[in-house]
């Protein structure tokens, strides 16, 4: 059978291209994503919000063509990529989806105030992946967060804060890893562990705990009071014994998940990348299905 040739249409002559890696492999890009790759003058990996292993980057290069990498400030002041685009296609390759759990919606509106066309071509991403491969309901999914590594001295508690109110309103919680100890997004990477994300979390279960406790005038709205409320009673919980599902390198080869607690984080070793669900209230079929996971 002769192989069949994907024809992009309208695919500009100029401008930027951003494209979905989806979520690790070669083979689980689009068709369109790789024919549009191949057919950039200039293609940019995007390599601090999510990584590839290196042995499929390698193929990839191989399928399209040569691949530099970039971090966040080529990213975040793309006067460079600009640059490229007014005279030549240049792709700028994205794990995952490029709008959506990394949003390059910024990066879009930018290239229009510079008069560049910029087009989507989407890829699967973990937030697409994650809830149906673990068996919690799409609809019953809050705002996911990202847990972040403890900078100097600072410790965010909005993570855990946003994992507190999704549970209050009976929602399940997706939470991303970070991938960057220093926050600079400049390099040397090092994707957060089952075991630092314990301890991320306990850094800001603490720093919330100690907060609220400062807090002894009456709330100055029902809503900050609500709030108040929420976050004491989630702290109220033995930390350690908190349900969540882990899981490591989704979408590929090596996908594995897990059920078990926070607590039981220190004792796994996780994957290359890795990231967290935070149940909810569970239906009769959730609980059935989060049984497959946990560990004999």
């Amino acid at each position: 059978m002769a192989e069949k040739t994907v024809i992009l249409e309208n695919l500009p002559e100029t401008g930027l291209l951003l494209i979905g890696m989806g979520p690790g492999t070669v083979a689980g890009m689009t068709v369109e994503a790789l024919e549009a790759a191949k057919m950039a003058s200039h293609r940019r990996y995007e390599a601090y919000t999510a990584l590839w292993p290196e042995s499929e980057l390698a193929l990839l290069e191989q399928e399209i063509g040569e691949i530099q990498r970039v971090m966040r400030p080529e990213v975040e002041q793309p006067d460079e990529l600009f640059v490229l685009a007014k005279t030549s296609l240049v792709a700028l390759l994205v794990v995952g989806d490029p709008l959506q759990a990394t949003t390059h919606v910024d990066l879009q509106l930018q290239a229009l105030e510079h008069n560049i066309e910029c087009r989507v071509f989407h890829g699967v991403s973990i937030t697409t992946i994650v809830t149906g491969a673990v068996g919690l309901s799409n609809y019953r999914f809050g705002r996911q967060t990202t847990l972040t590594y403890p900078y100097g001295d600072w410790i965010a508690t909005s993570p855990l804060e946003m994992i507190a109110v999704n549970k209050f309103r009976g929602l399940h919680s997706l939470v991303l890893f970070d991938l960057d100890p220093t926050g600079q997004g400049t390099g040397d990477q090092r994707p957060m562990k089952p075991n630092d994300a314990k301890r991320s979390m306990e850094l800001m279960w603490s720093a919330l705990d100690e907060r609220l406790k400062q807090f002894t005038d009456p709330p100055e709205s029902i809503l900050i009071a609500v709030q108040e409320a929420t976050f004491k009673a989630f702290l109220l919980q033995d930390m350690d014994e908190l349900p969540v599902v882990l899981c490591s390198d989704m979408g590929t080869q090596d996908q594995k998940i897990i059920l078990t607690t926070l607590g039981g984080l220190e004792n796994l070793d996780g994957g290359r990348l890795n990231c967290l669900l935070v149940p909810a209230w569970t239906s009769e079929v959730e609980d059935k299905a989060l049984l497959r996971w946990k560990l004999e």
